[in-house]
C-alpha cells in the first residue's frame, strides 16, 4: 500500500522510494515478501478559504486490485469531524478550515479492510497531518500600554523601558514570527532598539520644568520588517522625574512688615518665601537670619507644608524703646545635588524690615509676681508691702490699684488705690489659711479699659496661739487584775502651731489630781507620757469609770497649756489582758439579775415596739383612704356654683343655711351629724330668732373646726360654712334671706327697690307683698 501527497516528499525522500515490509504468515517463517504499506507525513495549509473540501492526500494498498473488495478506514484525531476518507479511492480531504495556532498537527490511523467481511487486509498504520503555517497573526504587546519614569537631565542612551511583542505564528517556519521594533512617535527625544525593544533617551538635558511628560508610539512588525509583514503598536508614557537642578530665589530683594508691639512671644510676625521650580524634597528650604539688629529678638523657621519662612517673636516688643528692625535672611535648598553645583549657588538672600506699631498697652508691674510676709498677730490696718506699676506708653497715665475680690473672697486685705500699699483688713489666722494668693489690678485712669494684672503671694507667719491637746480621743481600759505601777496608756499631743524649732510638750497631772490614790503620770520626755496605776484591786461594781485630768504645756513664748480629761474604764479581762466586758451593764449582772431575766425584759420591750408599729400603720392606712362620699348621702353642701350670683330663697340647691343661721338649736342638739348630710331641725321654720352676736358666731365656728380636726375621714367642709351672714360690723347689715325661712318673719325689704336696678330681683323676691308668703305653698 502506498501513501502519497501530490508528489510531496518526506525529508527529501521521494514517495516511490519509501517501502516497508512485513512477514507473511501464509508463506512460512523463512520466506520474505515485500510489505504492502508505503506511508508519509501529510501537510495542509491553515486558513484555507475555498468552497470545496481541501485535498490532503491519498491512501492505497497493493492488495487493492481495483476490484472493489477493499475499503479504507480512517481513525484518530479529527477523523470524520475534520478529515474524511473516500473508502473506495483512499482520498483524504479536510472539511474545515484549520488554524495552526490552535492545533499544529493531527495524529491519525489508517487501515484497509475487506469490504464484505470487514476483516483487516493490512495492519493498522499511524500517520501525521501537519498544519502548515502562514503569516496570519500580527505582533501583539501583551503588557501594553506602558508607563515609565526617567530622571530629567539624564544622559543620552539612558534606558527607559523595554517593550516586548509576541507573534503567534510558527517561529520555526519562515519569518512570520520574526519581529523588529521601530518608533513612530516620540522622536527626537527617544529611540528604540529594533531587535530588543529597549527604549532609550535620544536627547541630552531634557528639562522637567520645560516639559514633564512624553507619549511614545512603538511599532512591532513581523517578516523582519519586510513588505507584507503584519504589525502592531503600543504606547509608552514617559514621565520625567525631578532632580534638584534649580536654585531657590526670592521674588523681591526686600520685604517690609508692620508689627504691633502688643504681640505675645512666639507669635508669627511675617512670612516670606523663596521660589524653587523643583518639587518635593528638591524644593525643601532652610532659612536663617544672617545679619541685622534683631538677631536675638526674632527667629525664622521653614513651614514644612508651604516651605515659607516664618519669622516669629522671641522677646516682647516696645515701641518706645525701638520702633523698627532690619534683618537679612538667607534661603537655601536642604537637599543639594552635587552634579548640578555648576548651575550656581543654591541659595539667595533678601532684606526684611519690621516696623513696630505703637499700641496703647496696659500698665506693667515692676514685678509680675511678688512675695510678702505678715505675722498672724498683725492688727487690722497693718501694712504688708507695696507694689508698683507704670504705664509703658508715652502718655504715662496715672494708675489706680484694686484687688480682684475673686481671689480674696473674705476680704482679708485692702490696697491703697493710689500708692499700691497692701494692708490687713481682718485678723489673720495661719492655722486657717497660711498662704493667700491674690491678684492685683492696675488700671489706667485715662483709659480704664487698659488693665494690668499682678500676683501677690502673702505668707502668714506663725505665733504661739494654740494650746496642745490630745492627739486622739483615747479609749483607755483598766483590767480589774491590774497591778500597781502598770502602764495602762501612753498619750501624745498635737499643736496646730508650727514653731521653727519644733514642738516640745510637757505632761503632768493637774493640781487637783496630783494627790489621787489611783493613777500617776510619767512624762517620757519625747512628747509622750505614760499613765500608770498606783494600786491594784480595781473592781467595776464599785466604780466602772475614772476620769483623769492631764495638763499639757508647749514650749512656745509665751507657753500655752490645756487640760484634757482621760477616761479610764474598768473591765473584766482574760489572762492575756484583753478586755472582755466593761461598764455598768455588767455590774447589773453582778447585782443579781440573771440572764433569763434580761431576756424576759428584752422580749417585753420588743412586744411593745411591735404594738406601737401596728397602731401607727393602721392610722396611716386610715389617712390614705380616699375622701369620697357615699352615693346615698346628701352632697348639697359639696356643690359650689360659680357661674351665677345666686337666687336668694329660690336657690334651694345650694347649702342648707338653716344650720348656720340658727346656731343655738344646733348647739343644743349635741349631735355629731356629718356636715355633708342635711340636718333635720323641724323647729327652724316655727319661729325666727334674732341674729347672734359675734361671740356666739366665733364659738360656733371654733366648734365646727374642732370637729373637722378630730375627724380623720371628714373633708374640710368647714370653709364652706362661714358665710351665714356678714356680721354686725356691716353698715348694710346682712343680706341673707335666712330669716325669711320663718313664716312669722316681720322683716321689711321694701327698701331694696330704692337701691337701683341691680337690686330689682331681690326687691321682687323679698318685697312686702312677696316676702311673707315665700314658703307658704
Amino acid at each position: 500500500m502506498t501513501m502519497g501527497c501530490s508528489g510531496l516528499t518526506l525529508n527529501s525522500v521521494p514517495l516511490h522510494q519509501v517501502r516497508m515490509y512485513q512477514r507473511s504468515g501464509e508463506e512460512g517463517a523463512h520466506h520474505r515478501q515485500r510489505r504492502s504499506w508505503v506511508w508519509n507525513q501529510f501537510f495542509v495549509l491553515e486558513e484555507y478559504m475555498g468552497d470545496e473540501p481541501l485535498y490532503v492526500g491519498k491512501l492505497h494498498s497493493d492488495v487493492d486490485k481495483g476490484e472493489g473488495q477493499v475499503k479504507y478506514v480512517l481513525n484518530g484525531e479529527g477523523a470524520t469531524s475534520i478529515f474524511t476518507i473516500d473508502e473506495n479511492t483512499g482520498d483524504i480531504h479536510a472539511t474545515k478550515r484549520l488554524d495552526r495556532e490552535e492545533q499544529a498537527y493531527y495524529t491519525l490511523r489508517a487501515q484497509a479492510r475487506h469490504r464484505h467481511t470487514n476483516l483487516p487486509v493490512e495492519p493498522e498504520s499511524e500517520f501525521v497531518i501537519k498544519v502548515q503555517d502562514i503569516n496570519d497573526n500580527e505582533p501583539k504587546f501583551l503588557d501594553g500600554p506602558y508607563s515609565a519614569r526617567v530622571p530629567e537631565m539624564a544622559p543620552v542612551g539612558t534606558s527607559v523601558v523595554t517593550v516586548v511583542a509576541t507573534d503567534a505564528d510558527d517561529p520555526t517556519y519562515g519569518n512570520s514570527a520574526r519581529v523588529v521594533y521601530s518608533i513612530l512617535e516620540g522622536q527626537p527625544y527617544f529611540s528604540v532598539e529594533p531587535r530588543t525593544g529597549v527604549v532609550r533617551t535620544a536627547l541630552p538635558n531634557m528639562d522637567r520644568e520645560a516639559r514633564e511628560q512624553y507619549l511614545l508610539v512603538i511599532q512591532a512588525k513581523d517578516m523582519v520588517g519586510q513588505m507584507g509583514g503584519l504589525s502592531g503598536t503600543t504606547s509608552v508614557t514617559v514621565t520625567l522625574t525631578d532632580v534638584n537642578d534649580n536654585p531657590p530665589h526670592f521674588s523681591r530683594k526686600s520685604y517690609q512688615f508692620s508689627v504691633p508691639e502688643s504681640l505675645p512671644v512666639a507669635t508669627t510676625v511675617a512670612k516670606i518665601k523663596a521660589l524653587d521650580s523643583d518639587v518635593g524634597p528638591n524644593a525643601e528650604m532652610e532659612y536663617r537670619i544672617v545679619d541685622g539688629d534683631g538677631l536675638g529678638l526674632f527667629r525664622i523657621t521653614p513651614d514644612p507644608d508651604t516651605q515659607e519662612g516664618l519669622i516669629t517673636l522671641q522677646k516682647g516688643l516696645d515701641f518706645e524703646t525701638k520702633s523698627s528692625y532690619t534683618l537679612r535672611v538667607e534661603a537655601s535648598n536642604r537637599n543639594i545635588d552635587l552634579r548640578f553645583l555648576s548651575l550656581g549657588p543654591f541659595s539667595d538672600t533678601a532684606t526684611v524690615r519690621l516696623n513696630v506699631q505703637n499700641v496703647d498697652e496696659p500698665p506693667v508691674f515692676s514685678s509680675p509676681f511678688s512675695k510678702m510676709v505678715i505675722s498672724e498677730e498683725a492688727t487690722v490696718g497693718t501694712t504688708i508691702g507695696t507694689i508698683f506699676a507704670h504705664d509703658p506708653d508715652s502718655t504715662n497715665s496715672p494708675i489706680r490699684y484694686s484687688i480682684d475680690r475673686n481671689t480674696d473672697l473674705e476680704r482679708f486685705f485692702n490696697i491703697d488705690a493710689t500708692t499700691g500699699v497692701i494692708s490687713t483688713a481682718k485678723p489673720l489666722d495661719r492655722e486657717v489659711n497660711a498662704v493667700h494668693n491674690i491678684t492685683i489690678f492696675a488700671t489706667e485712669i485715662l483709659d480704664p479699659l487698659q488693665v494690668g494684672k499682678g500676683v501677690v503671694l502673702i505668707t502668714v507667719t506663725d505665733i504661739n496661739d494654740n494650746a496642745p491637746v490630745f492627739a486622739i480621743e483615747y479609749e483607755t481600759y483598766l483590767c480589774e487584775s491590774a497591778r500597781p505601777g502598770q502602764v495602762i496608756e501612753t498619750i501624745s499631743a498635737v499643736d496646730r502651731d508650727q514653731p521653727q524649732s519644733g514642738h516640745r510638750f510637757f505632761f503632768s497631772l493637774t493640781a487637783e489630781a496630783a494627790g489621787n490614790l489611783n493613777f500617776t503620770l510619767r512624762d517620757n520626755k519625747d512628747n509622750t507620757a505614760s499613765v500608770l496605776t498606783k494600786r491594784g484591786g480595781f473592781q467595776r461594781r464599785h466604780q466602772n469609770m475614772y476620769r483623769l485630768p492631764v495638763l499639757i504645756m508647749d514650749n512656745g513664748s509665751p507657753a500655752l497649756s490645756s487640760t484634757n480629761t482621760l477616761s479610764i474604764r474598768v473591765c473584766d479581762c482574760d489572762p492575756d489582758g484583753i478586755p472582755q466586758s466593761c461598764g455598768s451593764e455588767n455590774s447589773m449582772l453582778s447585782a443579781g439579775l440573771s440572764t433569763g431575766a434580761l431576756i424576759a425584759i428584752l422580749a417585753c420591750i420588743l412586744t411593745l415596739l411591735v404594738l406601737v408599729l401596728l397602731i401607727v400603720t393602721m392610722q396611716r392606712r386610715r389617712k390614705k383612704e380616699p375622701l369620697i362620699l357615699d352615693e346615698e348621702r346628701d352632697v348639697r353642701e359639696n356643690i359650689v356654683r360659680y357661674d351665677d350670683e345666686g337666687g336668694g330663697e329660690e336657690d334651694t340647691e345650694a347649702f342648707d343655711m338653716v344650720a348656720l343661721r340658727n346656731l343655738n338649736v344646733v348647739r343644743e342638739s349635741g349631735s355629731k351629724n356629718r356636715r355633708d348630710v342635711t340636718p333635720e331641725v323641724p323647729t327652724l321654720f316655727s319661729s325666727s330668732r334674732p341674729p347672734p352676736d359675734n361671740g356666739i358666731f366665733r364659738e360656733f365656728i371654733w366648734d365646727r373646726l374642732k370637729e373637722a380636726d378630730v375627724d380623720p375621714s371628714a373633708p374640710p367642709y368647714d370653709s364652706l360654712q362661714t358665710y351665714a351672714f356678714e356680721g354686725s360690723g356691716s353698715a348694710a347689715e346682712s343680706l341673707s334671706s335666712l330669716d325669711s325661712l320663718s313664716i312669722d318673719s316681720e322683716q321689711n325689704y321694701d327698701y331694696l327697690s330704692d337701691w337701683g336696678p341691680r337690686f330689682k330681683k331681690l326687691a321682687d323676691l323679698y318685697g312686702h307683698s312677696n316676702g311673707g308668703n315665700l314658703f307658704a305653698s
